[in-house]
């Protein structure tokens, strides 16, 4: 048996992108990251989040699905920053809740992810990168990006309230769940043998078989 898709999971500043790199140095992995630098919405939506909410959601909805059906293509394992189920169960319902997504618009969405989803299966592996509020600001303000500089806290507190309940519910394959809160795998090699270890706990040996 061998392991196609990796996956990692978490609230803005919780540490994918760094992680997936991490990973990818360490095992050869192909990746794939969330496309933050060149999304044509982004920075207009965090200065005007109604008016963009349901083109941000449509665009991102449309590159995770887009990456999904490539990883299952391919011969090699790939680690994706961020997977296609946090859009639609977190970040839309966020946005429909907090009255900048219209009732219609969501309707619309749910409807294309269900298609979507149900022509694609679940990661092997999903790897939640579980944070507090004061330790994803920490990381949001270490790395500077102007565009999140608007971002609320109560905005940061909702979306961190979806994740829990979603991975409470979780059924979509392995999950290993990893507390940012009480390690720094970025600055500390230690603790990214840490999370390399829980991997390889949770996989098995298959990981050696790559």
């Amino acid at each position: 048996m061998s392991i196609q898709h990796v996956a990692l999971a978490g609230n803005i500043g919780a540490g994918k992108t760094s992680l997936t790199s991490m990973l990818t140095k360490h095992y050869g992995w192909d990746p794939l990251f969330e496309d933050a630098n060149t999304n044509p919405y982004l920075s207009d939506f965090y200065n005007d989040m109604k008016r963009w909410a349901f083109n941000l959601q449509i665009y991102f909805l449309n590159s995770r699905y887009r990456q999904v059906l490539d990883i299952r293509k391919g011969d090699r394992t790939v680690v994706q920053d961020r997977t296609i189920y946090e859009d639609a169960y977190i970040f839309a319902p966020n946005l429909h809740e907090m009255g900048l997504m219209a009732e219609r618009d969501f309707k619309n969405y749910i409807d294309l992810f269900h298609t979507m989803s149900s022509q694609v299966q679940g990661p092997d592996l999903l790897i939640y990168l579980k944070g507090s509020i004061p330790t994803l600001v920490d990381h949001i303000q270490a790395r500077g990006r102007d565009y999140e500089g608007n971002m609320s806290l109560d905005y940061l507190k909702r979306l961190n309230q979806r994740y829990d309940h979603w991975i409470d519910g979780y059924n979509h394959g392995k999950l290993l769940i990893i507390n940012i809160d009480e390690i720094d795998f970025i600055n500390k090699q230690e603790d990214f043998g840490f999370i390399i270890s829980k991997i390889e706990a949770e996989i098995g040996g298959l990981f050696s078989l790559l």
